[in-house]
């Protein structure tokens, strides 16, 4: 198994998908030992001297100016977790919390936050035993950091709250006791360390990123098996024309559409219909899926960057230097967020207007994409769910980040909101893989309506993959089912790696190294 090295290692999408998952460890190097002891002793030196910093032998917030003696100073910041802790709502899925831990402890690694070495490891260890706290969703403003869901998260450290384990959920007392683990004995600052941070928020971007780019990857081909289906042209992803207006995401969205298409007898076998164009969810693929890959490269960039800096507050830049600043404020994620669902929102509302398109009865296709329409109501109810999907993506478009209320009696008196946008992105992205399940059902019916024609290759494995799950039909039946199971072949990934395990088979080139910046890697 590969090893990471927090505070030492860039963390990318990728890797921190992969210490979630258990496909790689954690460690750390004896670089960051060195740099997390030393940054705890600078922590000790300033209680020990009686100077006053913030959050360490003072109040919080509105408390700023409460001096709180050395004696006290441990049972400060134990209050300060369990006060903190005033999370609703839902659970936030394991996975999505182990996430945060990850990235907590790649920022608390870099050696600024007066964090001991102890309380570091027992996270790691925490994270490799699969023993997961439970964080209620609601709670954060996004601004001193995700305090409520962070409380929450480093509640069992000591011994508080509630954890996932080996299938459970249990008290985090029995769970360490389980393991001869005594709860922690906070030190001065580590409580403060433990819960300011963006680490809700950035937690949020790491699981939309990843779940976003199987989305667009699979939009660009369930939109090819569309145009497919309905005899479209795939001259307008001709590189020529994307050159001279040279937007990446655009440029890449065309070139594996092109790849997809230009092989196939089925779009071979129209030069001359007549067709002057087609409707613009078809031929401005390229413009509309490509704007939503910008929007989600530059989350990417902005996230990469946040998961790998350091977000709690004071920051403790050496001996009897510790400054108090506003790293922990989610407004460099939180805008970015709001426009990633807009444009997770609009490969949904694409997506239904191609669904709809299919079903119309045009093209030679049969109304309804069914042969005996009347006595069958066939594919027209399936498309009144992607339009409901997409109106209520509509409705979650609003910027939370251009909101603010004051908290903390005015202290916090501008907040991000970002946890919000980030909750709101990864809904958009819940409807969107239910929109492009759809989709996918009406396109594989419309391509059977078209043999003996073959598409290319990839589109075929594509086409035999649903085919495998989800029969042709030919008379009225439950498509929820249908629904649910392609939703799960796209949501899990297997659809996407299908079309690309074609393309290495067949020698089509989907993903050319020049648009490396959109991997995540």
């Amino acid at each position: 198994m590969k090893s990471f090295r927090y505070g030492t290692d860039k963390l990318t999408i990728e890797a921190a998908m992969a210490l979630t998952r258990g496909e790689m460890s954690g460690t750390l190097s004896a670089k960051a030992r060195h740099r997390i002891d030393q940054s705890a002793a600078f922590v000790e030196g300033i209680v020990s001297q009686n100077e006053v910093v913030y959050g360490i032998n003072t109040g919080f917030g509105p408390l700023c100016d409460t001096i709180i003696s050395p004696e006290d100073t441990a049972k400060l910041q134990h209050n300060l977790l369990k006060s903190h802790a005033v999370g609703v709502g839902d659970m936030l899925p394991v996975e999505m919390a182990k996430t945060m831990m990850i990235i907590k402890v790649q920022s608390l690694a870099q050696g600024y936050s007066g964090i001991r070495l102890r309380t570091l490891e027992r996270i790691i260890w925490m994270v490799e035993q699969n023993i997961i706290p439970v964080v209620p969703a609601q709670g954060s403003v996004g601004a001193s950091g995700d305090l409520a869901p962070l409380s929450h998260l480093f509640l069992p450290l000591i011994g508080l709250g509630e954890v996932y384990y080996k299938g459970y959920i249990m008290s985090a007392e029995e769970a360490l006791s389980t393991q001869g683990m005594p709860p922690i004995q906070l030190g001065p600052k580590e409580g403060l360390a433990l819960i300011n941070g963006t680490q809700f928020i950035a937690a949020h971007a790491v699981h939309a990123l990843y779940r976003m780019h199987n989305a667009l990857e699979a939009a660009d081909i369930i939109g090819a098996m569309s145009l497919e289906g309905l005899m479209g042209s795939y001259k307008p992803f001709d590189a020529r024309l994307h050159q001279i207006r040279p937007f990446p995401g655009n440029q890449l969205v065309a070139h594996r559409l092109w790849e997809l298409l230009h092989k196939s007898e089925i779009a071979n076998a129209h030069p001359d219909c007549g067709r002057v164009q087609d409707p613009y969810s078809l031929r401005c693929m390229p413009q509309v899926h490509g704007a939503s890959r910008t929007a989600w490269l530059h989350l990417k960039e902005l996230t990469e960057i946040e998961i790998n800096a350091v977000t709690d507050n004071p920051i403790v830049l050496g001996a009897h230097d510790a400054i108090s600043g506003g790293n922990f404020h989610g407004q460099p994620l939180a805008i970015a967020l709001d426009y990633a669902t807009v444009a997770a929102a609009e490969l949904g509302n694409i997506a239904d207007r191609r669904s709809y398109l299919i079903i119309e009865g045009r093209y030679g296709l049969p109304k309804l994409l069914i042969q005996d329409a009347g006595l069958n109501s066939g594919f027209m109810i399936p498309q009144y769910t992607t339009a409901a999907l997409a109106s209520e993506n509509k409705t979650l478009c609003f910027p939370a980040s251009a909101d603010s209320i004051p908290t903390s009696l005015g202290q916090e008196d501008h907040v991000s909101m970002g946890s919000i946008s980030g909750r709101k992105l990864n809904k958009v992205i819940d409807n969107l893989e239910y929109i492009l399940a759809i989709e996918l059902l009406y396109a594989a019916q419309a391509i059977d309506f078209r043999r003996p024609l073959k598409s290319s290759e990839v589109l075929e494995a594509c086409h035999e993959l649903v085919r495998s799950k989800v029969p042709f039909a030919d008379s009225d039946r439950i498509f929820s089912y249908d629904i649910k199971t392609l939703k799960q072949l796209i949501s899990s990934g297997t659809f996407v790696h299908r079309a690309n395990e074609a393309a290495e088979t067949y020698g089509y080139h989907l993903n050319k190294t020049v648009y490396e910046a959109f991997s995540l890697s």
